[in-house]
C-alpha cells in the first residue's frame, strides 16, 4: 500500500481495513453543502472516501511527508491540506462566523485528550465530531457516575458534548497493528449545556481538583476551594469521592 514508515512520535497507526472506513464515512453522512475538516488523515484512505461529498473539505496532517504525498496523489482541488499540528491550529479561522464545520478523524492516541479538549475551546464553530480513539479513551467519554471510567474527562466533555459511543474497532484494522482496542465516538456540542455554570473557569478548576486524588474524598480535595459546611448546605456529603458526584453536582459545587 505504502512505503511510509508510521512514526511513533506521531502515534501513527493507519486504518487499512476499507469496510471499517465505509462504516465511518456511513455513519458520519457528509452532506453536499457541508464543510468538513478531517483530522490526521495519514495515508489518506479516509480522505478518498470523503472527496466530493461536501461544499468544502480541509485535512490537517503534521507529518510533512504524509502531507506531500497527499498534495501528490489526492486530486487536484478537491481538498485543502494544512501541514500543521492540530493540537496548536486554530479551526474556527476555517470558516465564516456563524457557520460550523463537521469534524472527523482517526485521532493519535497519544495526544487525544488535550486533543479533546482544543477542540472544545473551538466549539462555537464546530456542528459535530466523528473520531476514532482509543476504547478506553471512549469509555470514560461516555461513563456515567460511580463507576471507574468516570472522571474528569467524562464531566468536562459531557458538560460541553451529547457523547454517543457508535462501534468498536479492532487493531488489525490498523497497520501497524495498536495493542488497544479503538471505538467510534459522535461528540455534539450542546446547543444549550445540561447544567447552569456560572464560572468556567472555576468549574473545570473543581473538577480537576476533585479528580486529582481519586481515593481521596471531597473534603480533603476541594480543601480550600469549596468548605464543607458549604457542601452540607448544597446536600453534598463532604465524606463522597468524586466519583460518585453527577454533573449536576459539579456545577452545584462551582456555581457555590
Amino acid at each position: 500500500m505504502s512505503s511510509h514508515r508510521p512514526r511513533k512520535r506521531f502515534g501513527q497507526h493507519f486504518l487499512r481495513d476499507s469496510h471499517v472506513v465505509q462504516r465511518i464515512v456511513a455513519a458520519f453522512h457528509p452532506a453536499p453543502g457541508e464543510h468538513v475538516v478531517e483530522i490526521g488523515p495519514g495515508e489518506g484512505v479516509m480522505t478518498r472516501e470523503l472527496i466530493g461529498k461536501t461544499a468544502r473539505f480541509d485535512i490537517v496532517e503534521i507529518d510533512r511527508d504524509l502531507a506531500a504525498r497527499l498534495h501528490e496523489t489526492l486530486p487536484q482541488g478537491s481538498v485543502t491540506i494544512h501541514n500543521a499540528d492540530a493540537l496548536n491550529f486554530d479551526l474556527c479561522k476555517l470558516t465564516a462566523p456563524g457557520q460550523k464545520l463537521r469534524l472527523i478523524g482517526n485521532l493519535p492516541y497519544n495526544i487525544s485528550t488535550p486533543l479533546l479538549f482544543h477542540v472544545l475551546d473551538h466549539a462555537a464553530c464546530v456542528q459535530d465530531m466523528l473520531f476514532m480513539l482509543q476504547k478506553e479513551v471512549v469509555d470514560r467519554l461516555a461513563a456515567g457516575p460511580g463507576g471507574k471510567d468516570y472522571g474528569r474527562l467524562s464531566v468536562m466533555i459531557q458538560w460541553r458534548c451529547k457523547v454517543e459511543k457508535l462501534f468498536n474497532v479492532a487493531p488489525g484494522a490498523f497497520f501497524p497493528p495498536p495493542k488497544v482496542d479503538s471505538s467510534v465516538v459522535r461528540l455534539t456540542p450542546h446547543a444549550r449545556p445540561p447544567v447552569d455554570v456560572h464560572d468556567p473557569e472555576r468549574f473545570a478548576e473543581i473538577v480537576k481538583a476533585a479528580f486529582a486524588q481519586r481515593r481521596k474524598v471531597l473534603r480533603n480535595t476541594l480543601k480550600g476551594l469549596v468548605a464543607p459546611e458549604t457542601m452540607e448546605q448544597m446536600g453534598i456529603d463532604p465524606g463522597r469521592r468524586a466519583e460518585t458526584l453527577s454533573l449536576q453536582e459539579f456545577a452545584a459545587l462551582s456555581n457555590a
